[in-house]
Order: C-alpha cells, then sequence, then structure tokens
C-alpha cells in the first residue's frame, strides 16, 4: 500500500467518501466510494465500467388480466349508457359489479 493512495484515500473520506463493504476485485483490498467512482487503496485500480443493460418492461400475466378487465368494463359502461330496456341494464350492472368485485380481489392479493 503506497503513502499516495492512503494519502489519496484520507482525502476522499474526509470530502465526504465512504468505505465500500465489497473488496476490490482485483486484490480483495480496501475500497472507497466518492461520486461513483471507488478506488482501491491496496492496488489504486478502480473495477472496469460496464455497461448494464435495462430489460424493456414486461407485461406480466397479472397486467395483462387487469388491462383485459379494464376494456371488459369500459365496454360494459359503453352498453349500459345506450341500453333502454331495463332488463338488459340490470344484467350489464351485475356483470359490471362481479368485474369491479374481480379485479378487487385481484389487487389484494399483490
Amino acid at each position: 500500500m503506497s503513502k499516495d493512495l492512503t494519502k489519496k484515500a484520507a482525502e476522499m473520506l474526509l470530502k465526504g467518501a465512504t468505505l465500500l463493504s465489497e473488496p476490490c476485485p482485483y486484490c480483495s483490498g480496501v475500497r472507497v466510494m466518492k461520486e461513483g467512482h471507488a478506488l482501491c487503496i491496496n492496488c489504486g485500480r478502480e473495477p472496469e465500467k460496464k455497461e448494464i443493460q435495462v430489460e424493456a418492461f414486461q407485461i406480466t400475466e397479472q397486467t395483462e388480466i387487469d388491462i383485459t378487465l379494464g376494456k371488459k368494463l369500459s365496454e360494459l359502461s359503453k352498453e349500459l349508457e345506450k341500453e333502454t330496456n331495463h332488463e338488459k341494464q340490470q344484467q350489464i350492472l351485475r356483470s359490471i359489479n362481479l368485474l369491479i368485485e374481480t379485479m378487487e380481489k385481484l389487487k389484494s392479493k399483490q
């Protein structure tokens, strides 16, 4: 461990850097991190920067069910608005209530 590295690490710590719990991947030495830069006190190396690939948002099965139920609820609402027959209105309302109950049950399981 060189005096220069020790001095640099001490300066970094005084300026708000933190000690990392993960050892240096090259020599297993202690590392200090400041503003996203990790410096090994032992060997002076920083890990290579690697591109982190962010996976595209994937629609889960649960989300697909929520979307389908939401569409169905919207369709039934439009149908109810146009319907003039009282009995058919009641059937549509029962269907809407069942959809809402199902959606609430699914949300409570999440």
